[in-house]
């Protein structure tokens, strides 16, 4: 049997189907070379495509980030054909007119005015303060501008609350480790730069608090600028006193975390705010598990002395579900009977603070800062804390020293060195209580850090107040006792209530009783001199 006709009548059938007539094409088939010829075009282009190395993850890219939106790449496509179009280009002359009529702001601000409004010189507006020669100890010897000599005078502005700065047992640590090591670390934490005098250090300041663990940081600003977002990030809410300080406030911007602010130090709105906060969660049905929630605040707080109410933050916290941001810079080394800080002045475990901030440089007659808490926490800051990763470590002889204080703190066998502090601060106190009607001092009746206020300023003008007070601390120099004002970054701190120009006294265990005696009668004499 012949199969070749068989074979030509499949061949014929297949044929008519693969291959439609010209009738039945979708397109004239006048058209058919030019589609060839772009099939042809943009197979090769394809393969052009191809071979460039990573052009599979652009295309990949361009992709997945159009597949769900389309209408993204119609307005891509829409202002790319449309951009420089509408770009005006100027003229030199106009060019020059518009850089002739901008008027940039000012580096500094203006020079504040005087008392009778007449406006300062630069050297009377930008105060040259008296430089201390040598240690900042209790008792140094100050070079004065003003009268270009030296003379002897009672420290009250370095927080030298134990009196530990020229220490005889810290120094000599100091300047053993500094014969073995050297001084600086050469490295961050993570790259060589961490020394067993480090680690020693992290399980002191543990073992002190009472705690898990702690991390040291080289820098005590950036300890808060840096733990805060390093736990709080966008979508998280934090609930924070509106007067907390610089560095606090520095954290908070970098979180870039919800934040939602209370009075300062009243609980009663602190309260307020979170029960506001759970009363939205139930009308826009959101899950607080959700997000991580803070409540940031202060021990003694840096601007103005004030004390924290522990028991009741704690209470809440544990209450609305939150956990607690101490910022303990200046009740670390000072409050409680062994300076373990605000914990130990109420009888709490310091356990009972999720996150513990410190100040070494306050405490510790050392520098940098430091975070204590669970072992989860210092952990999680080793890897996410940008002030950690990324700065220097602290040098070693820095970290022995703080070593060597805690241990002088932590001695039971020998005087404490903050045994006379809280007589020293009483006797103060009740000098400018007599003084009420013409200074407020909103600090608390135990904080060594004492703010003085003036009471009714002849004036609304910081810069005005800031030059009454500067001439309270100049007069008092003058009779032997330096004082300073509290610094402030007015154009970029938040606004609170305390927004107000101070003198700052961080008053110290070490003066003896006629010392106190001295630096209370001149200050007031001072200040009566002034504003009376």
């Amino acid at each position: 049997m012949n199969a070749a006709p068989l074979v030509e009548a499949a061949s014929a059938t297949m044929a008519s189907v693969t291959q439609p007539a010209a009738s039945q094409l979708p397109y004239p088939a006048s058209l058919e070379p030019l589609l060839h010829w772009l099939n042809t075009t943009l197979t090769r282009a394809e393969g052009i495509y191809d071979s460039i190395p990573g052009s599979a993850i652009v295309w990949r890219y361009v992709k997945v980030s159009h597949q769900n939106d389309p209408f993204r790449t119609v307005l891509e496509i829409l202002l790319g054909d449309r951009s420089g179009k509408h770009f005006i280009k100027f003229s030199q002359r106009e060019i020059d007119e518009l850089v002739n009529e901008w008027t940039p702001e000012p580096l500094m601000p203006a020079p504040p005015r005087a008392a009778n409004g007449a406006v300062q010189s630069a050297e009377q507006a930008y105060h040259k303060p008296p430089v201390i020669i040598g240690p900042a100890i209790l008792r140094p010897q100050v070079a004065v501008s003003s009268e270009g000599g030296q003379r002897q005078v009672l420290n009250v502005t370095t927080p030298n609350f134990a009196g530990l700065f020229a220490d005889e047992h810290v120094k000599g640590k100091a300047i053993e480790c500094l014969r073995s090591y050297g001084v600086g670390s050469c490295g961050p934490p993570g790259f060589y730069g961490t020394f067993d005098v480090h680690m020693q250090l992290e399980r002191a300041i543990a073992l002190f608090l009472g705690v898990q663990s702690s991390i040291i940081y080289s820098q005590w600003f950036s300890t808060a600028s840096s733990v805060i977002p390093s736990f709080s990030k966008r979508g998280d809410i934090i609930v924070a006193d509106r007067a907390v300080n610089f560095a606090i406030q520095k954290g908070i911007q970098i979180s870039r975390s919800t934040v939602r602010y209370y009075d300062h130090n009243n609980l009663d709105s602190l309260e307020k705010v979170l029960e506001g906060i759970r009363k939205d969660d139930k009308k826009y049905n959101r899950d607080p598990t959700k997000s991580r929630r803070f409540i940031v605040t202060e021990g003694i707080f840096e601007n103005d002395g004030a004390l924290l109410d522990l028991p009741r933050v704690i209470e809440l916290k544990l209450k609305y579900k939150y956990r607690l941001i101490l910022d303990e810079s200046w009740s670390f080394g000072v409050l409680g009977k062994t300076g373990r800080g605000l914990s130990e002045y109420y009888g709490l475990p310091a356990g009972d603070i999720d996150i513990l901030l410190g100040s070494m440089s306050v405490g510790l007659s050392a520098a940098g800062g430091f975070c204590a808490g669970t072992i989860d926490v210092v952990n999680h800051q080793r890897i996410n804390s940008a002030a950690f990763v990324y700065s220097a470590a602290m040098p070693p002889l820095l970290a022995v020293a703080a070593t060597a204080t805690i241990d002088i703190l932590s001695n039971a066998s020998r005087p404490h060195p903050l045994t006379g502090l809280s007589d020293n601060v009483k006797a103060l106190r009740t000098a400018l209580d007599k003084l009420s009607d013409i200074v407020d001092v909103p600090s608390h009746r135990e904080s060594p850090t004492i703010h003085i206020f003036l009471r009714d300023p002849p004036t609304a003008d910081i810069g005005q107040q800031e030059a009454i007070l500067q001439q309270i601390a100049d007069d008092c120099l003058a009779q032997g006792v330096l004082i300073a004002r509290n610094q402030r970054l007015w154009l970029q701190e938040l606004p609170s209530e305390i927004d107000r120009p101070s003198l700052r006294l961080c008053l110290s265990a070490a003066f003896n009783k006629q010392e106190t005696q001295r630096i209370a009668s001149v200050l007031s004499q001072c200040i009566k001199a002034n504003l009376s």
